[in-house]
């Protein structure tokens, strides 16, 4: 770790997700907010690819800790 870096931030390949999974009824994780392709594929996309979706989860307002 790099001085001065936050030791709670997150990198691109930190799973967001927050064991608050909730699939059953919606395309979107109530959780995490990634959807279910997102949240099976997660090990095999790039950094690049993750980082997107933070960004997009992050900007809805997830990952929630209650749904």
């Amino acid at each position: 770790m790099t001085s001065g870096q936050d030791p709670r931030s997150l990198l691109p390949t930190d799973s967001p997700c927050v064991a608050v999974c909730s699939t059953l009824y919606d395309d979107i994780c109530r959780g995490c907010g990634r959807t279910i392709t997102e949240v099976a594929n997660w090990v095999i996309l790039d950094d690049t690819e993750k980082k997107q979706i933070w960004q997009r989860i992050t900007a809805e307002g997830y990952p929630r800790r209650k749904g």
